[in-house]
């Protein structure tokens, strides 16, 4: 058996790329050593929602169990492995628990038989899950499980590693609008609310657009950045109560610019150049005024030649605009709301991004019942 140090073999953890694609080479890894380990995937915790999401997977064999979630508290299984803060091993799945639960009917389904679930901590904060699933039962032996201790804390390091730096520009974003006191309209419960109905799209366009659940994730996390350019505008544009003037809205437009020269400045001296879908955080930053009929700006692009990341954070951002409070307006009612969303169907907005919001009525009403503004924005 090839030696069981953790050995040049991982070199490639340390390139920049998709946190996907180093889980593959790592689940390649973890048979040329072990055999018989036939799936390695990784679920993330929303502990604001209780959401666990499928966020990366080795195996392309199990696309059921892509764009998954679940809250934790319907889990009892996984809940309690949280709670423990230790590794379950499960010797034959089809012998055991609820077959009622969705996750272990498709893993049956795939032919897996055993697992080992881990759970992924940081400084006490739980991130989610590790979990390796095998064809044969009772794979996972305690030596196994010696083993494969490393390599969960390399996958753990990975994930959590990534989701902290795209924290850290988020939160490095606030705290300067805090300091530039430039409020203006984008309050932290607007933000959740837009990143949760960016989420809500992209799972709707998963399949027809080929959206992972790897990139749906980081989508979220960066949504809130969308408007990081708006620290460049002063506030007597930014909170004008009445209409611009042709001046003052040409310095407007600036922000999608100044926007995504702050995002290569922060990466760059965060030393967050390696993180993976940047080119996704730059794109949403630029083109989220971008229309879908090329009435847009800053350049002007047209239905598909737009960044489908744009064009949901557009879709997202102007429906939580219209059903909030603003200097300008009052808040929109949803059902007024998503009239006007279907009306700009096609000519502000993508229509498959507006379909996706209005099917998903429910969903949104219960984001905005938790994510109320307060007293103070």
């Amino acid at each position: 058996m090839p030696s069981d140090d953790v050995d040049a073999n991982l070199d490639f953890l340390g390139q920049s790329g998709p946190l996907s694609h180093k889980l593959e080479l790592l689940h390649r890894e973890l048979r040329r050593r072990y055999g018989a380990i036939d799936q390695v995937g990784v679920a993330v915790y929303d502990a604001q929602t209780d959401i666990l999401k499928t966020f990366i997977g080795s195996d392309s064999a199990l696309p059921a169990l892509r764009n998954y979630q679940a809250k934790l508290a319907d889990v009892p299984s996984l809940l309690a492995l949280r709670d423990a803060g230790i590794g379950r091993v499960i010797d034959d799945l089809d012998q055991y628990g609820d077959p009622s639960h969705v996750h272990t009917r498709i893993l049956l389904k795939a032919g897996y038989r055993s697992s080992y679930t881990v759970p992924m901590f940081a400084r006490g904060e739980f991130f989610g899950f590790i979990f390796y699933d095998s064809r044969q039962p009772k794979y996972f032996r305690p030596e196994m499980l010696g083993l494969l201790e490393p390599f969960a804390r390399l996958i753990s390091l990975l994930v959590i590693g990534e989701l902290s730096a795209i924290r850290t520009l988020t939160a490095a974003t606030l705290t300067m609008r805090h300091i530039a006191s430039r409020r203006d309209c984008e309050t932290g419960a607007h933000l959740e609310r837009m990143a949760r109905f960016c989420q809500i799209i992209a799972r709707q366009l998963a399949t027809t657009h080929d959206l992972s659940d790897e990139y749906i994730e980081h989508l979220f996390l960066f949504a809130p950045l969308h408007d990081i350019g708006k620290i460049a505008i002063p506030d007597n544009i930014l909170l004008k109560p009445g209409p611009l003037t042709d001046s003052e809205f040409a310095l407007m437009r600036e922000h999608t610019h100044k926007g995504q020269e702050l995002v290569d400045f922060m990466l760059k001296e965060f030393g967050f150049t390696k993180l993976a879908y940047t080119e996704v955080l730059r794109n949403l930053v630029l083109y989220h005024h971008e229309a879908y009929d090329g009435s847009g700006y800053p350049q002007g692009l047209k239905g598909e030649a737009i960044p489908i990341e744009a064009r949901i954070t557009t879709a997202a951002d102007v429906l939580d605009a219209l059903t909030s409070r603003r200097p300008y307006k009052p808040a929109w009612p949803l059902d007024v709301a998503l009239a006007e969303i279907k009306r700009l169907a096609g000519r502000r907005l993508d229509p498959d991004c507006v379909e996706a919001l209005v099917s998903k009525r429910e969903e949104i009403e219960a984001i905005q019942r938790q994510f109320v503004e307060s007293l103070y924005g």
